[in-house]
């Protein structure tokens, strides 16, 4: 691709439908055991999201890692693991950007596009790792847009963002977000205000309000990405491919009824679906 001298790379990405930062991924300068340990802790903090750096540090021991303290700290601030909250938290508030009130509280969601969500994880590969960041739509679950990254910048936030208002039915009322400084940048919310929508951040104790993309990434990762241990960026983004169109349309949801998000987001009307009554 890169020889075609006709096309700009970023036109070319454009075609393909990928990003500029996934085209020019190179594998993070990890060594093999660092990218083994980082797998292992990030199926740990799956598996208890509320434990910090000093519990982390003793199951490790207990696994036969020799680790200490120092060095999962520096590992989890790679990965942009942490747990202030009882959950992973992929990004930090930087300390000058503006932080928005929480929007949802005394809110019942009652249909599509009242509210969307975005979040922000990390994927192991066998060679490396990239981070990963999803819009969905709250009320039906339905995957709107996804974005793969090499780096923790804003701009593939605000691509994901961009692609989600073109597929989705309508713009949401609301967006609510994390206050990591990917979602505090000046650059996301200028995407999002652009598009006439509120913007919410969930502050301290509102952890559990993005427990619907929390639970994304725990299917995703152990019914695909812990799977498959993708090679690189390339193969990881065609195997998420698969997997959201799998997960969107053919994958029935206990918590709706047994129908697909798909389902429930393009035919709210038979899901029981109702206008917000706060909008």
């Amino acid at each position: 691709m890169q020889d075609d001298q006709a096309l700009s790379v970023r036109r070319q990405c454009e075609l393909l439908g990928t990003s500029r930062s996934g085209w020019y991924y190179l594998p993070k300068e990890e060594s093999p055991e660092n990218l083994r340990l980082m797998r292992r802790l990030d199926e740990l903090n799956l598996e208890n999201p509320e434990y910090g750096r000093p519990r982390l540090t003793a199951l490790l021991r207990r696994e036969g890692w020799p680790v200490n303290q120092k060095r999962i700290h520096r590992l989890m601030s790679v990965m942009g693991m942490e747990a202030i909250y009882p959950r992973q938290r992929t990004s930090q508030p930087e300390p000058m950007n503006e932080i928005y009130p929480y929007l949802l509280r005394k809110k019942p969601i009652t249909g599509p596009d009242q509210v969307w969500c975005a979040d922000i994880t990390y994927i192991p590969m066998r060679y490396g790792f990239m981070y990963l960041v999803a819009v969905m739509d709250w009320w039906s679950r339905f995957v709107l847009s996804w974005e793969l990254s090499n780096t923790l910048e804003a701009r593939f936030c605000v691509a994901a963002w961009k692609q989600a208002l073109l597929r989705g039915r309508s713009t949401p009322l609301i967006s609510n977000t994390d206050q990591g400084a990917q979602f505090t940048s000046r650059e996301y919310l200028d995407a999002v205000e652009d598009s006439g929508v509120q913007i919410s951040m969930d502050g301290r104790g509102r952890w559990m309000d993005n427990r619907f993309i929390e639970r994304l990434w725990r299917s995703l990762k152990y019914e695909d990405v812990y799977l498959r241990s993708y090679e690189d960026g390339r193969k990881l983004r065609l195997g998420l491919r698969h997997w959201f169109v799998k997960y969107n349309q053919h994958r029935p949801h206990q918590a709706l009824g047994y129908a697909t998000p798909e389902e429930v987001y393009h035919a709210p009307e038979s899901h029981g679906a109702k206008p917000a009554t706060w909008a």
